[in-house]
């Protein structure tokens, strides 16, 4: 079982110090074999202690993947996702139906949207906390599940078996026009097919004819580099630098967008968040160094690692980080970490775009506008964390089908209040009155998610999203 470990220190040169410190390794595991309470369980021993406790020492980022993490890895990268393909509002222990996508293990079992999981596998999710039941619902997607759900209007609570299937899961999973001519597209990983996919939700959008694109790059944790810098090369001239590579033990590398790339030029915008990282920063600092996109939103995630998956024996793998990833103007996307990981420079060095402006390094991506979203009010987490709103986007819809374009009417809204009210959210009419605007966009955002898919939801919620707000007046100005 210690074969993995081994075969880490393969290429090492110099393996003197390599042989005294698994002699070491050796000599503890024996030890507690033969002389510890309980009996030892080698594997995990290895592949869960000694192994990953190395590894963490090195950086947080650099992981060991067991003969199961390996597996998944292996899917990941073929983009390859195990689940149901329902469309799921996550609440403080409430599972709400909002989409069973068509043709998957959910449709064909007969779920709805509106239907509530009340347990899984005889896990009752009103026990889990909200962090909880977002890892069950995880872990669920790759068995079999048996679910109690309840359904409006039936009072008898009904049992569904869902057994997982490959679901597609494209990267680029929306692509609209916010107004004539200024496309949306949203990204939300990197995988060998998204260059390709951002490809053609321009083209489909209008391509060259577009006024404007914003790219959604929010909550992107990235993935394929090759896909980043495909992705980079549709919006640059050819031969300007995409990124650079340094490391320790790996060759100074350079890569540039393709001599003969045919670049799109209308006004792009890029929007980021806390939760975007890696390949999603390589494409934001390419176009913000060379001053092709302005971006707005959160400092990014500041991951900046160059990591190469390493096969070992057993079907193990591990991923090292080598080297690290510069944006044109030189700036290191990765942030600092603690002590004793990674020996960086800390300091936020200012750096310069080809226009001259001043951007910083060593920390993730700073955006050009810093643009934060709504904060919740008292109101909106009462509704939110209640229900309240889906469970009446349920029984709006069981009225009758909503048609395209559908919007809530004042009359819907007082209509709200009323059942608002029946559930004791009673708020001071100032405060309705200010968050009738909100409540409008919400309600009918959770009708449309419910009656016409999650997709056209989403396009609802566009509407009152700050950054894509602010992102269309950057867009639009000259």
């Amino acid at each position: 079982m210690i074969l993995p470990l081994l075969l880490l220190f393969a290429a090492v040169p110099d393996t003197k110090d390599v042989e005294d410190a698994l002699a070491k390794l050796v000599r503890v595991f024996t030890t507690a074999q033969r002389e510890a309470a309980d009996p030892v369980n080698s594997e995990q021993a290895i592949y869960q202690g000694a192994i990953p406790g190395m590894l963490r020492r090195l950086d947080p980022h650099s992981i060991f993947f067991d003969p199961g993490q390996f597996q998944q890895l292996q899917e990941m990268e073929r983009s390859e996702r195990k689940g149901f393909g329902s469309v799921v509002s996550v609440l403080p222990g409430r599972v709400i139906v909002l989409q069973a996508l068509p043709g998957t293990p959910s449709a064909k079992s007969g779920l709805s949207p509106g239907d509530e999981m009340l347990a899984i596998n005889n896990v009752s999710l009103a026990s889990l906390a909200f962090d909880q039941l977002i890892e069950f619902l995880g872990m669920v997607r790759q068995q079999t599940a048996h679910i109690i759900v309840r359904r409006t209007g039936n009072a008898r609570l009904l049992e569904f078996t869902l057994n997982p299937e490959l679901v597609d899961a494209p990267s680029v999973d929306r692509a609209y026009l916010l107004r004539p001519g200024v496309g949306y597209v949203r990204v939300a990983s990197f995988d060998p097919q998204t260059g390709k996919l951002v490809k053609q939700a321009i083209e489909k959008l209008g391509g060259d004819k577009l006024t404007g694109l914003v790219l959604d790059l929010r909550n992107n944790p990235g993935g394929v580099v090759e896909a980043a810098l495909q992705t980079a090369s549709f919006f640059l001239k050819p031969d300007q630098k995409i990124l650079s590579i340094k490391g320790r033990n790996v060759k100074d590398e350079e890569v540039s967008v393709p001599k003969g790339a045919a670049p799109y030029s209308f006004p792009v915008a890029i929007l980021v968040n806390e939760k975007s990282a890696s390949a999603a920063e390589i494409v934001t600092g390419a176009l913000q160094d060379h001053d092709r996109a302005v971006v707005l939103g959160e400092p990014s995630f500041g991951k900046g690692l160059v990591q190469r998956v390493m096969p070992l024996s057993n079907s193990t793998a591990v991923a090292l980080t080598t080297a690290f990833y510069y944006t044109p103007s030189g700036r290191s996307i990765q942030k600092p970490l603690k002590a004793g990981q990674l020996e960086i420079d800390r300091a936020r060095h200012e750096y310069q775009t080809d226009a001259g402006r001043t951007v910083l390094g060593g920390g993730g991506i700073e955006p050009d506008f810093v643009v934060r979203p709504e904060a919740a009010t008292q109101l909106r987490t009462a509704l939110e964390a209640s229900g309240t709103i889906t469970n009446f986007a349920t029984e709006f819809n069981q009225k009758g089908k909503i048609a395209a374009g559908f919007e809530v009417t004042p009359a819907i809204l007082d209509d709200f209040q009323v059942y608002a009210s029946g559930r004791s959210i009673q708020p001071a009419v100032g405060e309705w009155i200010r968050e009738r605007a909100w409540l409008q966009n919400r309600l009918t955002q959770e009708i449309v998610n419910q009656g016409l898919g999650v997709a056209l939801g989403d396009e609802v919620e566009a509407r009152r999203d700050p950054v894509i707000k602010a992102a269309l007046e950057k867009i639009a100005k000259p």
